[in-house]
């Protein structure tokens, strides 16, 4: 099975979580007190800049020593990363480098679910040697505590796949910028298709699922519940245990749910949920032949995950169901271009320069192209925006001049979203939202874009049913 950048960090973060949560001393889903730091009151250090270097840190996830545990093997690009990012920064470098400086790669491999490691790995990145000047995620897995470790304690630049509802970008501001998806704006973006699509408001009868971690929570008062009451719409809610480490409570708390809300007549549900805890209420709702319409969403990768759970386990529950998402869902990894279902430019000019360095196809795939939501093109997109703001902050590199730049990029050709932007207050990049749905093209129909050549039909897929809009502005 190929992990997308959604669903390899889900399953990062519910290995952190079975072993211990990763704190380091910080509470990320508190509400912001001061409110959002702006670039133009950053720093002026240069720690980490040389006349000649820019050293910049690339973390990775050591899955070698993990696989066997927690079953990450399958993917051969995951293997990839190290010969990536170097491709990529060497490209970097072999065309002038950064106004006259080369980008020095540190690539370290970590342990997510050690939080004596990952605060060793905060004090070395912003306190060691060699200094460190921007940490860069290219795929998602460096996730909460650890990131505002590096931020707001440590006042060093990182960019990184992985995001979550505002209050993480108001702690960490002016140096945490997401290429990932501020689930503020993603759930005001699915309330606002959920009205239009007559699955919220009228006479629908709607419910949520919440976890129960401090995250969901603060989805769910805050930003959710908040954009439903605008619409009229008072839903039935439900808190269900999600951390890994309940295992039994969720399994015996989700049939109950689902039991009430077939009892209330509820036609509509919205998942707040990490994977681990979405599959025991789709088995909830098999088991109780109930088969309400999904919500689903970015909000911990619902709508990529379902994806990978049809046609086995649960086609009746999910074949059909539709979502929001700012991915580029659905391309196909062959030549034809964008207007035909191939790759957006951002992805196209990663895989150009992969390609070039690497024509083989590797063993284990069925082709020499890059996944459009894989980790070659991810980390491609990374260390390029990186370059674009380090570029554009000009001769006197700080953290100041760096993230005032980083605040002045829009319309950037992305990767795993086709469109990034940024600005003084928006530190989430993606700018646009498509609706699709899930579909199991079980025999082969137009649904999904038929491969060319001898590669075998997609078996199932993201279907487009609304084009890209503007996402609403989050916060």
């Amino acid at each position: 099975m190929k992990w997308g950048a959604g669903r390899l960090a889900a399953l990062v973060g519910v290995m952190v979580t079975l072993v211990g949560t990763v704190s380091i001393g910080i509470g990320p889903s508190a509400a912001s007190s001061s409110g959002i730091t702006p670039p133009d009151q950053a720093s002026t250090s240069s720690r980490g800049v040389s006349a000649t270097e820019i050293n910049v840190e690339f973390p990775v996830v050591n899955l070698a020593a993990l696989s066997q545990e927690y079953g990450f093997a399958g993917d051969v690009e995951y293997t990839e990363q190290g010969k990536a990012i170097s491709l990529f920064v060497n490209y970097i470098n072999d065309q002038g480098g950064i106004n006259g400086r080369k980008i020095h790669p540190l690539i370290t491999l970590y342990n997510p679910a050690s939080e004596v490691d990952m605060q060793a790995l905060c004090r070395q990145w912003t306190q060691g040697n060699p200094p460190v000047f921007a940490v860069l995620d290219g795929v998602g897995t460096f996730e909460g505590d650890p990131e505002l470790c590096v931020t707001q304690l440590g006042h060093t630049p990182f960019i990184g796949q992985w995001s979550n509802v505002s209050n993480f970008t108001t702690e960490g501001s002016p140096y945490l910028w997401w290429t990932g998806a501020d689930d503020t704006a993603i759930l005001q973006a699915l309330v606002t298709w959920g009205k239009s699509a007559h699955l919220l408001g009228g006479s629908r009868k709607v419910g949520v699922i919440a976890g129960d971690r401090a995250e969901d929570q603060v989805a769910l008062t805050q930003y959710l519940l908040p954009d439903l009451k605008k619409i009229g719409v008072t839903p039935v809610v439900q808190t269900l245990a999600s951390n890994p480490s309940e295992t039994a409570s969720t399994d015996s708390e989700a049939p109950l749910i689902i039991e009430k809300f077939k009892a209330d007549g509820v036609n509509s549900v919205i998942p707040i949920l990490p994977f681990n805890a979405f599959v025991p209420v789709l088995s909830a709702e098999n088991s109780q032949h109930y088969y309400p319409k999904l919500l689903l969403s970015d909000y911990e990768s619902t709508i990529e995950d379902a994806l990978g759970l049809i046609p086995i386990p649960f086609e009746k529950e999910l074949n059909g169901q539709k979502g929001v998402t700012t991915e580029t869902l659905g391309g196909i990894d062959d030549d034809r271009p964008q207007s035909q279902g191939g790759y957006d430019p951002g992805v196209r000019a990663c895989w150009n320069i992969w390609h070039a360095a690497y024509p083989q196809t590797p063993k284990g795939n069925m082709n020499d192209f890059i996944e459009e939501q894989g980790p070659v093109q991810g980390w491609c997109q990374e260390i390029n925006l990186f370059a674009t703001a380090a570029k554009a902050a000009g001769k006197n590199l700080n953290r100041r001049t760096f993230v005032e730049a980083m605040s002045r990029i829009t319309n950037y050709p992305g990767g795993y979203s086709s469109v990034l932007g940024f600005g003084p207050d928006k530190f989430s990049g993606p700018t646009e939202y498509q609706v699709v749905s899930l579909h199991n093209d079980v025999p082969p129909s137009s649904m999904c874009r038929l491969p060319l050549g001898t590669l075998p039909p997609q078996g199932r897929c993201w279907h487009r049913v609304q084009g890209w809009k503007p996402l609403p502005k989050s916060g």
